[in-house]
């Protein structure tokens, strides 16, 4: 028998547990809520704009046997975070499991004299930003009553090599990635938090060919990933009882794929 003092496990299995996923109606932020439908968890799906997708994914994980709900909300207003949280409350008795995936993915060339450049930064890092702090901010001492979570945040490739034009995106999800770290720090040992990183996964609807090849060649796989990939990266984190304040990157070997040209 092992002599090293027993801490509590924080084991998160998410059947019968309750999930929220802040953009979770669509793309990557669907296939996360019906992974967790799948695994039993009751969800809710958070919306800003999408409110016909928000319905169809919640007819989804209902007909899974779980209790979804959807709720609109812009998570970059604290007044509509804490009015989502009190109804979450009300109606789950709070979460268990909290994935921030809403993101706006807007451009801001720098410098620029365009308000509408300041506008946007503004509106891009509010929501990663601020918005994942106010629904931790609100949500977390009911995961705390219930006695312990795990919480995922959706960062990108980003958040180490940023993209020309798109400075709010980059800080943002960078910022993020520390948020993780630093939420991992201030929950332990009850809450765990951790981020996942995808790299090409879904091409946008607008993307053409020639864009999605550029997408494939990027990779080591050779071939675009899934949001299911995405989705089950998130479920392993949920459930690893001794991984906090860390990242998964699923990009198919984006990062390293450039050592693709000396192999060959």
């Amino acid at each position: 028998m092992s002599n090293l003092p027993n801490k509590r496990k924080s084991t998160l299995n998410p059947k019968h547990k309750t999930a929220l996923i802040t953009g979770g109606a669509h793309r990557v932020g669907k296939a996360i809520t019906l992974m967790l439908a799948t695994a039993g968890a009751n969800v809710i799906v958070n919306y800003n704009t999408s409110a016909a997708e928000a319905e169809q994914t919640v007819a989804e994980a209902q007909a899974l046997g779980v209790a979804a709900l959807a709720i609109q909300c812009d998570v970059a207003d604290l007044q509509a975070v804490q009015r989502m949280a009190a109804i979450i409350c009300e109606q789950f008795g709070g979460v268990d499991i909290i994935v921030n995936s809403a993101s706006y993915f807007g451009k801001t060339p720098f410098p620029s004299e365009d308000p509408a450049v300041i506008d946007q930064w503004h509106r891009v890092t509010r929501i990663l930003l601020d918005g994942t702090f106010y629904v931790c901010n609100s949500l977390v001492p009911s995961m705390q009553a219930r006695g312990g979570g795990a919480i995922v945040n959706i960062v990108d490739l980003s958040a180490w090599s940023p993209w020309p034009n798109f400075m709010a995106h980059s800080v943002g999800k960078a910022g993020l990635l520390a948020m993780t770290r630093q939420l991992a720090l201030e929950l332990a040992p009850t809450i765990r938090a951790n981020a996942v990183a995808p790299g090409p996964v879904l091409p946008p609807p607008d993307f053409t060919a020639q864009q999605i090849a550029s997408g494939i060649n990027r990779t080591l796989l050779e071939r675009w990933g899934t949001p299911e990939d995405v989705a089950q990266a998130v479920k392993y984190l949920i459930e690893a009882d001794y991984v906090t304040g860390d990242v998964i990157t699923v990009d198919g070997g984006e990062q390293i794929a450039s050592g693709k040209a000396k192999k060959s």
